[in-house]
């Protein structure tokens, strides 16, 4: 009953996964478009590159926080040229902000609009961050996660199961070679059946596709279920997050009372990578963002440099105390761990953000192909289901017992040569 039981398996994992899958894979297919889309839909928040001297991250953290004093910036990213997202979080006491993002002009400093990432939109700013949030949490911050990193971790496993059941079955056609019997589930049979046509698709589209949907199914577990993430990958590679990688911080102190301010931090950023660029040998090539946690009394300090392999952005990285600027994490994106350098692959890959354009087409019709892998497995079970339902209605109109399955009748599932014209 082995193969029996994992054809049962696929199946009802299939079915679990499908509506997940389907939404995923519509949304990632225009993720990979991420900036165009979104520059479409709110070109005043991207005017694109101009003349003139950007200012400093510093500066432009004090410019947002002089518009929305009730408020205090907790992250300045360069995203994109001509425009700046300054992250922000209501003061001690304030009310909460209606928004989570405001964009400045880097060289003027005017404010270009507002965004909120975490909740239904409310403006046409907040329409890719929310199919964003879709993709990534179903937009349910915490049990969204929790959901999308199990249906992720069921993806992955199912991966080598679905790969399992392609094989051909031991002792059929056994006049031929292994690859010979192995050669239809690589094929779509056109003339066949519209039934036949899906279970092929199904099929041969799985086969193809296999290593890029295993790629994206475990990088899935890595943003969605980090700790099992993490222990697998440490069981293979020399791995480590960005959070275990931070020694134990003072916090403030006599010398150190206060939070580092917005210029004492940048510059303490900028001077900690300038020593760890001559130190593991990399250029770095512009700055990507500052980042301040002041639960945790730390900062993140990102630039891309030449350890970077994305086409957009960067991970590089240090971290430092918050209150005495002492570093206590180096995040390099490749060439510092295996698996750290696997993992910057695994997720470079997942956001399309390597390879040029050619890719990301690749990646839109990747997710195209998840929703038609997940609808024709669902017209699948629907038909056999239809075609046993027939067959014991049958028995039934017969005074006849339903006879009960073997191994072989279950193994018809995947075998459409010996029992796919129902």
């Amino acid at each position: 009953m082995a193969r029996a039981f994992w054809v049962w398996l696929h199946r009802w994992t299939g079915l679990a996964m499908a509506g997940f899958l389907i939404l995923v894979g519509l949304t990632g297919s225009l993720l990979a478009f991420w900036p165009e889309v979104n520059h479409w839909f709110t070109p005043e928040l991207y005017p694109g590159p101009h003349a003139g001297i950007e200012l400093s991250a510093a500066t432009l953290a004090r410019r947002a926080e002089e518009i929305v004093p009730q408020g205090r910036v907790s992250a300045v990213i360069f995203a994109d040229p001509g425009s700046v997202m300054i992250g922000m979080e209501p003061r001690e006491g304030a009310p909460p902000l209606d928004f989570e993002f405001i964009h400045l002009d880097p060289i003027s400093s005017k404010e270009l609009g507002r965004v909120t990432w975490h909740a239904l939109p409310r403006t046409k700013n907040d329409i890719m961050p929310f199919i964003y949030g879709l993709h990534m949490y179903l937009a349910m911050k915490g049990i969204g996660d929790w959901i999308l990193g199990f249906v992720a971790l069921l993806w992955t496993l199912d991966c080598f199961v679905a790969f399992y059941l392609t094989l051909p079955l031991p002792g059929a056609n056994s006049g031929k070679g292994f690859l010979a019997r192995w050669k239809p589930a690589w094929l779509i049979k056109w003339g066949a059946s519209f039934y036949r046509i899906n279970f092929d698709m199904h099929r041969a589209g799985g086969l193809w596709l296999w290593t890029m949907l295993l790629v994206f199914a475990w990088s899935s577990v890595s943003f969605t279920m980090p700790k099992v993430y993490t222990n697998t990958m440490r069981a293979i590679f020399d791995y480590e997050t960005p959070d275990a990688l931070v020694r134990s911080h003072a916090g403030p102190s006599k010398e150190n009372p206060n939070l580092l301010e917005w210029e004492g931090a940048q510059a303490a950023g900028e001077r900690l990578m300038a020593d760890e660029a001559r130190i593991h040998d990399f250029a770095i090539e512009r700055p990507i963002a500052l980042y301040l946690s002041r639960a945790l009394g730390l900062i993140e300090y990102r630039v891309r440099s030449s350890r970077d392999i994305g086409d957009r952005s960067g991970a590089t990285s240090v971290i430092f105390d918050a209150y005495s600027g002492a570093l206590r994490a180096v995040n390099l994106p490749t060439g510092q761990r295996a698996g750290n350098t696997v993992t910057t692959w695994l997720r470079e890959l997942h956001v399309a953000n390597v390879f040029g354009l050619p890719y990301r087409i690749f990646v839109s019709a990747l997710g195209l192909a998840i929703v038609m892998l997940s609808v024709t497995g669902v017209y699948i079970w629907w038909k056999k289901r239809q075609a046993r339902k027939n067959r014991s209605q049958s028995e039934a109109s017969k005074f006849s017992p339903k006879p009960k399955p073997d191994e072989r009748e279950l193994a018809l599932d995947l075998d459409p040569d010996r029992n796919f014209e129902s």
